[in-house]
């Protein structure tokens, strides 16, 4: 899946306790970014290096992004294995 949505972000975020601030520093990008992106209802439109970061910086803090297979798109947590 190469679309996320404002839900996902800010569930992501609630997921992992992380704030907008935490999010922008993790990806490098800036806290209004965010903000815009989590506003936004269904699929976030904004410069792809930007996308990729947050993606990035929530799939390494154990986001998992779910296609929506019907149900609609969703996030979830890694499993922790141990």
């Amino acid at each position: 899946m190469n679309t996320i949505t404002g839900a996902q972000l800010r569930a992501g975020r609630a997921l992992i306790r992380w704030s907008a601030n935490d999010l922008a520093k993790a990806a490098n990008v800036g806290v209004a970014t965010i903000r815009r992106a989590e506003a936004t209802d269904g699929a976030v439109t904004m410069v792809p290096n930007n996308l990729v970061a947050i993606r990035a910086a929530l799939e390494a803090a154990g986001v998992i992004f779910v296609d929506a297979n019907g149900e609609g798109p969703g996030v979830r947590l890694k499993k922790v294995h141990g």
